[in-house]
C-alpha cells in the first residue's frame, strides 16, 4: 500500500565534518527499530558509511539514503557528506529535500562550512531544524550556541528574518549523564516565540490566558515551513540522548511532502550510481504520479531544448528503496517518496521524468584544482578513460578531460581528500593505479569591456550563417546571462538562434586566456540565414568564430579562485600569521582576542595559500586550527596568474576552424 505524501518527510542530515551525523543516523535506525544495535563509525559498522575509504578513515564521501518510520510517518533520510571536498554529494542531496536538521557540535561551534550548508538551506528555500550535538563532550556550551546562534548564522537576505527557538533544557552538560527535557523554563521560552511568530497568540498571551499546545504547535510548524522559525534541539548522539525527542520534532515542524506534490507525472534524478549487474541506478525524488517496474519513460534534460534530439524510451527494470548498501525490490514509487530506478542507462543528475518540477539550484562545491592522472601502464589509458567517464556520470563536478593530443587526463578537484577518495575508488572498482601531478589552480577569465563579436561565415559556398553578438561585463559571481534578443524568424529561423545559444555556452570553456569564461551578459543582437544557402549546421561554425572575435575585441581580464580562512591560534602567533597574510596578497579583518587566544578571518588567493596550512602546523607547533571555504573569484594581474594553452583549434584562426567544420581537418581535441 502506497504511503500518502502527507505522512512522508524526506529529510537531509547537514554538518561539518566530524559534528556526528552518521552516529545520528544510527541513532535513528535503532530507535526506530531498523537495526537491531546501532554501529559505530569508529568501528565501520555503521549502515550508511560502507565504502571501504569511509570506513577506513571514519568520515562519510558519499551521500547514502535510508528509510524509517516513526509515529505513522515515514522519513525518508539522506545522510549527507560532512568534509568541505565532497559538498558536490550535498549540493545533489538538496534536490529531493523537504526539510533539514543542520548539526552543530556542542563544542567547536557554527564552523566554516556550517555556515555554506546554512546559507545553501536559505538560499535554496529548505525549512530547517538546528541539532546541537555532542553536549556530553568536555567544553560544551549548547546553551550559549544556541543563544547567539542569530548572529553566528547571519541570513543572505537581509530583509529576511529568523527566531530560533531552543526547544528544550538541558541537565548535566559536559557528561555521560547529560539530559534533555521540556520544562517549564523551555515551555516559557517556546511560548514567548510563538507570540513573536502570531499575532493571535501574542494578545492571548499578553491577556495570560493558557494556551493549548496544539495552538502554539500550529504556530510552530507554519512559521518553520515558512521559513520564519528554526526549531533549536540538544543531543548527545553517542549516548543515544535526545534522539527521540528530535525525531518528533522532524514530524511536527518540517513540512510533508505533500506540499510538492503534483497532479501529474514528475520525478527528478539527483543521484547516479553504477551496479556490477543491473548497470546505471538513477535515484529519483517522486514530484508527481507513480512509477512501477516494466515502465517505459523519457528522460528529459533540466533545461527543455526544443532542438534537441528527442531521447528514447527506457524500460525500468527494477524499483529499489535503499538502506545504506542494502536495497529492498519494491516494484513501485509513489508521490512524495525516494527511490532508486534500475534500466535506465541514459540517466544523468537533473534529468526529469514527467513534467519538470521547479527550479532549485544552488552552487555550494566549487572546484578549483585541477589533476593530471596518470595510470599505472599506457595498456590501462583508456580503461582509465571509461572509469572517469563512469565517476563524472556520479560526479559531475569532477569534469573529467582527456585530451587526446596530448594524451592527458585532466579533472577537477577541491582538495586532497577527495583525491585520495579517487585513488582508492579507481583502486577498488576498477582495479587501476593511478598517479596524480601537483594540483594546479583553475582560473577564468571575464570580458574586460563591453564590446560586439561577429562573423558572417558566408563563403566558401554553400553556408550562411551570420551572428551578431554584444557582450557586457557583469559583478564577480554573476555567471554567465544570455538574451536572446528578439531577431525575426524570417530573418533567422527560431531553430537556427537556439543553434546559436547552445554553440554560444560550449564555446565559453575557452576564452583568449585558455580559461572558462564567466560573468558577463551577451545579447543576440542581429542573426541571419539564407532559405538556399545556410547548411543546418553552419550557426554551430560561426557561432564560436563571433564569440571568440568579441573577447579578442574586449580583451579578457584573468580571475582567481579566492579563499575565506578562520584561524584560531595563541595571541603570540599574531605577528606572524598576518605578515603571513599580507606576503600571500591576503585581506584580514580585525582578529577578535579572547584572553590568549585569538581568531582571525582573511580572505586568501588560492594559488599563494595551498601550502599555507601546512605551514602554519608547524610554526604554532600543531595548535592553529586553520579552516577554509571557497569565497569566489577576482581580478588578478595576469604577471600573478598563468594563462592555459589552447586545446584544438582557435575559432580565431578562421581557415583552419572552417576547414574543420567541414571535415577537411581531423579534429584533435
Amino acid at each position: 500500500m502506497a504511503q500518502a505524501p502527507d505522512t512522508i518527510r524526506n529529510i537531509g542530515i547537514l554538518a561539518h565534518v566530524d559534528a556526528g551525523k552518521t552516529t545520528l543516523t544510527e541513532q535513528m535506525l535503532f530507535a526506530a527499530g531498523r537495526i537491531r544495535q546501532a554501529g559505530s563509525v569508529d568501528s565501520g559498522t555503521t549502515q550508511t558509511d560502507w565504502l571501504s575509504i569511509e570506513r577506513d578513515r571514519g568520515i562519510s564521501v558519499r551521500s547514502a539514503q535510508t528509510s524509517l518510520p516513526w509515529r505513522d510517518t515515514l522519513i525518508n533520510l539522506i545522510d549527507t557528506p560532512g568534509h568541505v571536498d565532497f559538498a558536490g554529494e550535498v549540493e545533489r542531496s538538496l534536490l529531493a529535500l523537504d526539510g533539514a536538521v543542520l548539526i552543530i557540535s556542542a563544542v567547536e561551534g557554527v564552523q566554516s562550512h556550517t555556515e555554506n550548508l546554512w546559507n545553501a538551506l536559505c538560499r535554496l528555500h529548505i525549512p530547517v531544524m538546528i541539532l546541537i550535538n555532542k553536549i556530553d563532550r568536555m567544553g560544551s556550551h549548547a546553551m550559549d550556541i544556541a543563544e547567539t546562534l542569530a548572529a553566528s548564522l547571519p541570513l543572505p537576505d537581509k530583509d529576511d528574518s529568523r527566531i530560533f527557538i531552543p526547544m528544550q533544557s538541558l541537565t548535566g552538560e559536559e557528561s555521560r549523564n547529560c539530559r534533555v527535557l521540556r520544562d517549564e523554563t523551555a515551555e516559557s521560552r517556546i511560548t514567548e516565540a510563538a507570540a513573536d511568530l502570531d499575532d493571535d497568540i501574542a494578545e492571548r498571551f499578553l491577556m495570560e490566558e493558557d494556551i493549548p499546545w496544539s495552538d502554539i504547535s500550529d504556530v510552530i510548524a507554519h512559521a518553520t515551513a515558512e521559513m520564519r522559525a528554526v526549531p533549536v534541539y540538544f543531543a548527545s548522539a553517542q549516548n543515544a540522548v535526545g534522539i527521540t525527542e528530535l525525531m518528533d520534532g522532524i514530524i511536527s515542524w518540517l513540512p510533508s511532502a505533500a506540499d510538492t506534490v503534483t497532479d501529474s507525472l514528475s520525478a527528478r534524478v539527483f543521484r547516479i550510481e553504477h551496479d556490477k549487474t543491473m548497470g546505471k541506478i538513477a535515484h529519483v525524488r517522486m514530484y508527481g504520479g507513480s512509477l512501477t517496474a516494466r515502465d517505459a519513460v523519457s528522460l528529459q534534460d533540466r533545461i527543455p531544448d526544443a532542438d534537441a534530439a528527442e531521447r528514447a524510451p527506457e524500460k525500468i527494470t527494477q524499483i529499489r528503496k535503499f538502506n545504506g548498501q542494502r536495497y529492498v525490490d519494491i516494484g513501485e514509487v509513489h508521490a512524495g517518496d525516494i527511490a532508486a530506478l534500475c534500466g535506465l542507462q541514459s540517466a544523468k543528475i537533473w534529468d526529469v521524468i514527467g513534467s519538470a518540477p521547479a527550479m532549485r539550484e544552488f552552487s555550494l562545491a566549487n572546484p578549483f584544482l585541477q589533476v593530471k592522472v596518470t595510470p599505472q601502464t599506457d595498456a590501462e589509458l583508456i580503461p582509465l578513460v571509461n572509469a572517469l567517464r563512469e565517476l563524472s556520470e556520479e560526479d559531475p563536478l569532477l569534469d573529467y578531460r582527456w585530451e587526446k593530443t596530448e594524451r592527458e587526463i585532466l579533472v577537477s578537484i577541491t582538495g586532497d581528500i577527495q583525491l585520495e577518495v579517487l585513488r582508492a575508488l579507481l583502486q577498488e572498482r576498477y582495479n587501476l593505479t593511478v598517479t596524480f601531478s601537483p594540483p594546479s589552480i583553475i582560473y577564468k577569465e571575464t570580458p574586460s569591456k563591453e564590446g560586439d563579436g561577429y562573423e558572417a561565415y558566408t563563403m566558401p559556398k554553400p553556408c550562411w550563417a551570420i551572428v551578431k553578438l554584444h557582450f557586457e561585463p557583469l559583478p564577480r559571481g554573476s555567471g554567465v546571462i544570455y538574451n536572446g534578443g528578439n531577431i525575426p524568424s524570417n530573418t533567422c529561423f527560431y531553430k537556427y538562434q537556439t543553434h546559436i545559444r547552445q554553440a554560444f555556452f560550449r564555446s565559453l570553456d575557452q576564452g583568449r586566456l585558455g580559461w572558462e569564461v564567466t560573468d558577463f551578459k551577451a545579447t543576440l543582437s542581429y542573426a541571419e540565414h539564407h532559405t538556399i544557402h545556410t547548411h543546418p549546421l553552419d550557426f554551430f561554425t560561426a557561432t564560436p568564430m563571433a564569440v571568440m572575435n568579441g573577447l579578442h575585441r574586449t580583451g579578457t581580464t584573468l580571475l582567481e579562485p579566492i579563499l575565506a580562512v578562520r584561524i584560531k591560534s595563541g595571541t603570540e602567533h599574531l605577528g606572524k600569521i598576518i605578515s603571513d597574510i599580507t606576503m600571500m596578497r591576503g585581506e584580514f579583518d580585525e582578529p577578535v582576542i579572547r584572553g590568549d587566544a585569538m581568531t582571525l578571518e582573511a580572505l586568501l588567493p588560492a594559488a599563494t595559500s595551498l601550502d599555507y596550512p601546512v605551514r602554519l602546523a608547524a610554526q604554532s607547533g600543531g595548535r592553529a586550527i586553520f579552516s577554509s571555504r571557497f569565497h569566489g573569484y577576482r581580478e588578478v594581474d595576469l604577471a600573478l596568474g598563468r594563462t592555459s594553452p589552447r586545446r584544438g583549434i582557435d575559432p580565431l584562426d578562421r581557415a583552419k576552424w572552417i576547414l574543420q567544420a567541414r571535415g577537411a581537418i581531423q579534429q584533435t581535441d
